[in-house]
């Protein structure tokens, strides 16, 4: 799409589509309907029921959304590759030493590491000093002496394995994931320095931050993937793209029901939801809006104590955020466009 722009080439983009059932599937067959498709929209003018079957001019992509396009995808994958060696280092402290989430309940926060690259078995632990284990530690508050104390009694007493090979492997491997998850968060931090450069000079990035509950790198997934706001026409094209469309179903009084349509960026559902939780809990508008659809639509089951219909109430204010979203961009994008 890149190349076609930089040569001044139309290019029109449409939601993929689910093949009619019963036909037989090749690739001539498919790039006949799409084209197909595409002339009855553009040069015939046929209406179409469904709006995500609608074709559109792709606009070019602002300055700020290609300089981080890349660098939201890199993050999103390093964020998965840092979750997998947390797992893995999970796994290994429940076979090595599993009562060590007794006193710290996450094995792989910066001090439960230390204390475990120090001493990778219960048995070094146990064996160690007082003052050893307050050096391990750190000058950090959040483990204190007598947890020390009390973590090297429980490693006097562990159950874990205790095959010498089995260990050997289990610490060697160990070693390499603290060493990899360190590097992890090392690029980590770059990156979201650079990201956060990027969003603070861009004009999108300033309009996205000034808005409740949206941060920095809330700020750089959104321009990233938006692109421009010219690509979209309304609110509701930009609330279908970010999956945050209820798809209602009603027939009289037996039928009636809601729910989120499976279409749209799956990853920016996510972000919205992350969103609108941070801007309840740190604006007080929004939270009187929150609190004002929980009163009108939730109710509390009574067997389960829980309250039911709290997902439609941020669904809906999912929407909402989204539509400031667009019109804040969309107005400053037409008075930087004259």
């Amino acid at each position: 799409m890149q190349y076609l722009q930089d040569l001044d080439i139309s290019v029109y983009i449409i939601h993929v589509q689910k093949r009619r059932e019963g036909l037989l599937k090749s690739d001539k067959r498919d790039a006949l309907g799409l084209a197909n498709q595409l002339y009855n929209q553009l040069e015939r003018g046929i209406q179409v029921d469904d709006p995500l079957q609608a074709v559109r001019r792709l606009a070019h992509p602002t300055e700020a959304a290609a300089q981080l396009r890349g660098m939201v995808q890199h993050h999103a994958e390093l964020v998965v590759e840092s979750t997998r060696r947390k797992n893995k280092l999970t796994s290994i402290c429940d076979e090595l030493f599993p009562e060590f989430t007794r006193l710290l309940l996450n094995p792989n926060l910066p001090t439960a590491l230390a204390l475990r690259s120090q001493f990778p078995t219960p048995t070094l632990l146990a064996q160690a000093s007082f003052a050893q284990l307050r050096e391990a530690r750190g000058k950090t508050c959040s483990v204190s002496d007598a947890k020390l104390r009390a973590l090297q009694h429980l490693a006097a007493q562990s159950i874990g394995i205790k095959d010498p090979a089995r260990v050997n492997a289990l610490v060697f491997e160990q070693k390499q994931l603290i060493a990899e998850l360190h590097l992890l968060g090392e690029h980590l931090e770059q990156l979201e320095k650079n990201i956060a450069q990027i969003v603070e000079h861009s004009r999108e990035g300033k309009i996205l931050t000034s808005i409740p509950g949206i941060g920095s790198q809330a700020a750089a997934a959104l321009i990233a993937t938006i692109g421009t706001i010219a690509n979209f026409e309304r609110p509701a094209q930009l609330k279908s793209y970010f999956g945050w469309v209820p798809k209602i179903a009603q027939s009289g009084s037996t039928l009636s029901w809601s729910r989120l349509t499976p279409r749209g960026v799956r990853s920016m559902r996510q972000t919205m939801y992350l969103i609108v939780w941070r801007a309840i809990q740190w604006d007080a508008d929004w939270k009187e809006a929150y609190d004002r659809l929980i009163a009108r639509k939730c109710h509390v089951d009574e067997r389960t104590r829980r309250l039911v219909g709290r997902e439609k109430v941020i669904g809906q204010l999912a929407g909402q955020m989204t539509s400031v979203i667009f019109v804040l961009l969309k107005k400053t994008w037409k008075c930087f466009l004259i």
